[in-house]
């Protein structure tokens, strides 16, 4: 049930941050393609805050731990 709740959660704070961003308009993120055109580097913005907030998150959920989060041992 944790499994299923952190990824229903996971998706929809990634889905969240894609619609806020703009990212869910076809012409944007093609526009990020057309770099002798009409490049648009908002998306490398997004890429690098998604990044940094991955990294983050990471480092606090998980840090040095000796075991999984939702299981006893590593197998």
């Amino acid at each position: 049930m944790n499994k299923l709740v952190s990824a229903f959660l996971i998706g929809g704070v990634f889905g969240l941050g894609i619609a806020v961003s703009g990212m869910i308009n076809p012409a944007k993120v093609l526009n990020f393609f057309d770099i002798a055109g009409t490049w648009d580097p908002s998306l490398v913005f997004v890429m690098a805050g998604g990044l940094a907030v991955a990294f983050v998150g990471y480092r606090l959920v998980f840090g040095r731990r000796k075991t999984p989060v939702f299981e006893t041992a590593f197998a």
